[in-house]
């Protein structure tokens, strides 16, 4: 059984860097393929980000590309998400999850078996 406990959520100005870290325990952090999810106020669940085991694939939603990303430290059984230029629109708590996939970059919820808590990130125009 995998616990994820993620951190470094906050309330922010736009234009501003936060970056979010999701640690792992109870399992081989390097067996799982990990993403990012968020839901806002009044929305389903969406896919953020993911990496494959090795950290050395990624995938973004098109509405984070180029302003997020993500990356792993198997070392650490730490998962991260840098996020720069941040908008209102990405006012959301924000989920880690881990994947028994072995390979790719898993993109729907129900690819993923773990899931932790959650972090409010809030973004303020």
């Amino acid at each position: 059984q995998v616990q994820l406990v993620e951190s470094g959520g906050g309330a922010v100005q736009a234009g501003v860097s936060l970056r979010l870290s999701c640690a792992a325990s109870g399992g081989t952090f390097s067996y799982y393929a990990m993403g990012w999810f968020r839901q806002g106020p009044g929305k389903e669940r969406e896919f953020v980000a993911a990496i494959n085991r090795s950290g050395g694939r990624t995938y973004y939603a098109d509405s984070v590309n180029g302003r997020f990303t993500i990356s792993r430290d198997n070392a650490k059984n730490t998962v991260y998400l840098q996020m720069n230029s941040l908008k209102p629109e990405d006012t959301a708590v924000y989920y880690c999850a881990a994947g028994e996939v072995q390979i790719g970059t898993p993109r729907r919820a129900n690819e993923y078996n773990y899931w932790g808590q959650g972090t409010q990130v809030t973004v303020s125009s």
